[in-house]
């Protein structure tokens, strides 16, 4: 009983990170994600002089939390914090330290179904042709963005994509997505070319540090790129190519999804392909335009 009374929110959030990593094998990314939002609520509590243990925290103080929260964030994130407070008190359950999960009545915001930003075909191309390849690196973003359209990547499967991924005589690259899962994922012709043109013409130039000599897209200093680093390439080229969407790595993941999709790609294909787990996660790819539909009732409407 004495582990339960000495348990404190700083040991209890790092054994939680660790059980998400080793028992559920999710990315870095999102184990930052719950850490984060737990951190918030330690602040919450020291500001609030409120002195309390995850054992004996309670539903009343998480409800003043997240109240106190809800002021300052979205309706999404603020279902985030409520799932990762609960999966957090889930797993203090299932280590015996607690028996009720104080989360249970709280009820998580309702969510509206949010249909991805897209851009056109022309807006990719603008984005793209606004890339200067006379910087050094010019080829490498272009390479980079062509890679992450053409196969509809996720920033974190770019980043870490390795040369030895690439299989380019069978037409495929290996991508190692959330949950380690690994899938094959066909690439074209011309992004085959442009990536061995990159590897050979300007990554070589590049003395790579340890630990990155496989790595496929480096940094001036010969080191991988972050997250970071993509997002802010993108927002430049976006401002220069004066495309006034709001414009994310992930805009380029769903692009190529919508694309396939309006070209008459399967919607199981496109779902292997982006690595979802459910095709119901996938389905949010079949909003249409408003024209699309006009042109859909005028070709096939029974009373035309």
């Amino acid at each position: 009983m004495l582990i339960f009374i000495c348990m404190n929110w700083q040991n209890g959030i790092n054994d939680f990170q660790l059980f998400l990593k080793i028992e559920r094998g999710l990315s870095s990314n999102t184990i930052e994600n719950y850490a984060r939002d737990l951190k918030k609520l330690i602040v919450f509590l020291k500001v609030n002089e409120i002195d309390i243990s995850p054992i004996a925290i309670d539903e009343n103080i998480l409800q003043q939390f997240i109240y106190e929260t809800a002021k300052k964030v979205a309706v999404r994130s603020q279902a985030r914090i409520i799932s990762g407070l609960r999966s957090f008190f889930d797993y203090l359950i299932f280590e015996d330290y607690r028996t009720t999960n104080p989360t249970d009545l709280i009820e998580t915001p309702k969510l509206g179904v949010k249909l991805p930003d897209t851009l056109s075909i022309e807006e990719i191309n603008t984005i793209i042709a606004a890339i200067d390849l006379r910087h050094p690196q010019g080829e490498r973003n272009r390479t980079m963005l062509e890679t992450m359209y053409s196969c509809g990547l996720r920033v974190s499967e770019l980043i870490s994509l390795k040369i030895s991924d690439l299989f380019f005589e069978e037409g495929f690259i290996r991508v190692i997505g959330k949950g380690n899962k690994q899938r094959f994922i066909p690439i074209h012709s011309t992004t085959q070319k442009l990536i061995n043109a990159y590897v050979f013409h300007f990554r070589n130039t590049i003395n790579p540090n340890k630990a990155f000599e496989d790595t496929l897209f480096l940094n001036r200093r010969g080191n991988g790129l972050s997250r970071q680093m993509v997002f802010i390439v993108l927002k430049q080229l976006a401002l220069k190519a004066q495309i006034e969407k709001r414009i994310s790595p992930h805009t380029f993941r769903h692009s190529f999804a919508t694309h396939l999709l309006k070209g008459g790609a399967d919607l199981r294909v496109i779902q292997q392909m982006l690595g979802h787990e459910s095709i119901t996660t996938t389905e949010v790819y079949l909003h249409l335009d408003k024209s699309d539909l006009q042109d859909v009732v005028e070709k096939f409407h029974p009373r035309k």
